[in-house]
């Protein structure tokens, strides 16, 4: 998944905005012929939160005495709903930059909205995220923090962020990593997956995760013949580990993750979960070390 750098943005403000007591949650076609039946667009909706200067005006031009705050939108006649739509336009036209100003609140609600909804799919699927038996844990098992990698060894963004990941669960000694294998990416990304998730099985955690680093990293085509020359740099046995790939365990796992996946509708690798807080795509260090601090701040 490409670098969401808008996104990271939008995340972390309204992840502040969230969690800082005090500050608020953020995060011209002429009328049809029978407006009655006319349900009003969100859009049409949203001109009631204009600037003051333009509802003033709007009260003028549909010649309503009370204020503007109290044009009923809903029930507009057919002239008025099309004076209410030229004002509209004119204001516009007038002043662009009230463009900008919505659209920039819109997304800081999109961001908001959709942090409350991550938010309750990670608690309604936990045991699946935070304790799986099929899942190998790196970092501190006992850490304050858990986070969880859904990721793919032939995703770019995945090798670019594995190395920061490293850093992070290194240079902060007090996270509890989660892998979760999650091939998205074609045959070769299902591959690796397999002959990853086998290493477990023939030779156990440690072994797992030299393969999953040197999976990260490798060069060139995923190929059986291309894993054995890995793991035998890596004193371990190739062959054990291409017969383990035939154990049922494998393909379950990868299943697993893919059935968790569409419950937290992850379509795209990397994607994390920072405590409660699911992050889609790539985040460098800084930026997964501003999480921690405001996850471990807030007492998650």
């Amino acid at each position: 998944m490409a670098p969401t750098s808008t996104h990271a943005r939008l995340w972390l403000g309204a992840a502040k905005r969230r969690w800082h007591r005090g500050a608020d949650l953020l995060s011209s076609h002429p009328c049809c012929d029978e407006p009655a039946k006319e349900s009003p667009s969100p859009v049409f909706k949203a001109f009631a939160a204009l600037p003051a200067a333009m509802t003033l005006s709007l009260a003028f031009a549909l010649g309503v005495a009370a204020p503007a705050a109290a044009i009923d939108l809903d029930n507009l006649s057919a002239a008025e709903r099309a004076a209410f739509r030229a004002e509209v336009r004119a204001y516009l036209l007038e002043n662009p930059q009230v463009l900008m100003e919505a659209i920039a609140v819109l997304e800081q609600q999109q961001a908001a909205a959709e942090l409350n909804r991550d938010a309750m799919a990670v608690a309604a699927n936990a045991d699946a995220l935070f304790s799986s038996a099929f899942d190998v844990v790196v970092g501190n098992p006992e850490g304050d923090i858990t986070i969880v990698e859904f990721m793919d060894y032939r995703c770019g963004f995945c090798r670019r962020a594995h190395p920061e990941v490293m850093d992070l669960i290194n240079f902060d000694g007090n996270i509890r990593l989660i892998i979760k294998e999650f091939p998205i990416l074609g045959e070769q990304s299902l591959l690796a997956s397999r002959f990853a998730i086998a290493t477990r099985l023939a030779h156990g955690d440690e072994a797992y995760f030299a393969v999953h680093d040197a999976l990260m990293t490798m060069r060139g085509d995923m190929s059986l013949p291309a894993a054995e020359a890995l793991v035998a740099s890596l004193g371990l046995d190739g062959g054990a580990i291409i017969a383990a790939m035939d154990d049922p365990l494998v393909q379950a796992t990868i299943d697993y993750n893919y059935a968790l996946g569409q419950e937290l509708a992850i379509t795209g690798t990397p994607s994390f979960i920072f405590g409660d807080q699911m992050v889609r795509g790539y985040v460098p260090l800084d930026g997964m070390q501003q999480i921690v601090a405001m996850l471990r701040e807030n007492g998650n």
